[in-house]
C-alpha cells in the first residue's frame, strides 16, 4: 500500500504547501518533517547543509514510510534535490520561486521577488528570471525577517506590524514607479503563511503568487496512489517544538515527535 506524502522543510514554511496539498487531495495522508534544530538554513555552508538535508530526509522517509517526498524549501531544493533523488527510491518534488507564474500574471511587467537573501542572490534564481521573466522589471527584496516572523506567529507570538512595514518598504516603493509593480512572488514557503498580513499592509492591490498549487499538481503527476488518513497526520522535528503544537494542529498535524537521526550532530 502506498504511504503518505512527506513534506520537508527547515521550519514551518512547508505548512503552506501542506495547505495546498490538502486543498487538492483532501483525503490524502500527509507527514511533516522539519529540521528546526538547524533553522535557519542560510547560516550553513552549502556542502555541509546538503549532506544534512539528505540525512534528515532519509530518516523522515523511514519514519513515516512515505511514497512521495516534497522538499518544501527553496534552499534545500537548490542544494540537494538531485542528491535526494539519487539517495531515495521514491519520487522527490522540489520547490522553486514561482517567477514563471508571476510573469504570466503581471499586467504591468513589473514583479517583485520576496525571498530569503540566499534565494534572492542564487544564480539559479537569476536563471529563472532570464528564462521566464526577461521582459519584466524584477524588484528583489531579501526578507529573512519574515521567516522568523512566521515561526514566531505560528508559535503564538503577535505579528510585528512596524517591523514588517520596514522590511516590505522596497516593494511598496516599487508600486509607485513606472511601470508599477503589480505582482509579488512569495519565494519562501514560510511567506504564504503570512499572506493575509502582508496583503493588509500593501498600499495597493497586489497579486501574490506562491508555489503551493504547482507543487500539489506535480505530486498528483508522480504519485501512483495516495492513502487516506483516518486521524491527524504525523509530524516530526529534529528539536523540541512544544510551542508549535497548536500551530501544527491548525494544519491537521499531531504534536511533533522527535526524528531520530543517525550520528546526529
Amino acid at each position: 500500500m502506498a504511504g503518505p506524502i512527506l513534506i520537508f522543510d527547515s521550519g514551518v514554511g512547508g505548512l503552506s504547501v501542506a495547505h495546498a496539498l490538502r486543498q487538492h487531495y483532501p483525503s490524502a495522508a500527509l507527514c511533516y518533517a522539519c529540521d528546526n534544530a538547524w533553522l535557519p538554513y542560510g547560516l550553513r555552508d552549502d556542502a555541509t547543509l546538503a549532506a544534512r538535508i539528505v540525512t534528515v530526509c532519509q530518516a523522515a522517509v523511514r519514519a513515516c514510510q512515505a511514497s512521495v517526498l516534497v522538499v518544501a524549501c527553496n534552499t534545500a531544493s537548490t542544494l540537494a534535490l538531485e542528491k535526494l533523488r539519487q539517495a531515495l527510491s521514491i519520487p522527490v518534488v522540489g520547490t522553486v520561486p514561482a517567477i514563471k507564474s508571476a510573469a504570466k500574471l503581471s499586467a504591468t511587467r513589473h514583479i517583485g521577488l520576496l525571498a530569503t537573501a540566499a534565494t534572492v542572490n542564487r544564480p539559479y534564481t537569476q536563471g529563472l528570471i532570464d528564462s521566464f521573466a526577461s521582459d519584466c522589471v524584477v524588484t528583489r527584496v531579501a526578507a529573512g525577517d519574515l521567516v522568523t516572523a512566521a515561526e514566531a506567529w505560528l508559535g503564538g507570538a503577535p505579528f510585528d506590524v512596524e517591523r514588517m512595514r520596514q522590511v516590505l518598504a522596497p516593494l511598496w516603493q516599487a508600486t509607485q514607479t513606472q511601470p508599477a509593480l503589480d505582482t509579488v512572488v512569495l519565494g519562501c514557503t514560510h511567506f504564504p503563511l503570512l499572506q493575509p498580513q502582508l496583503a493588509s499592509l500593501a498600499p495597493v492591490p497586489i497579486t501574490w503568487v506562491d508555489s503551493g498549487d504547482a507543487i500539489a499538481r506535480r505530486v498528483g503527476q508522480v504519485a501512483t496512489a495516495l492513502i487516506s488518513h483516518t486521524v491527524d497526520d504525523r509530524c516530526f522535528t529534529t528539536a523540541p517544538a512544544i510551542a508549535l503544537t497548536d500551530g501544527f494542529a491548525r494544519y491537521g498535524f499531531q504534536p511533533a515527535q522527535p526524528l531520530e537521526l543517525p550520528n546526529a550532530r
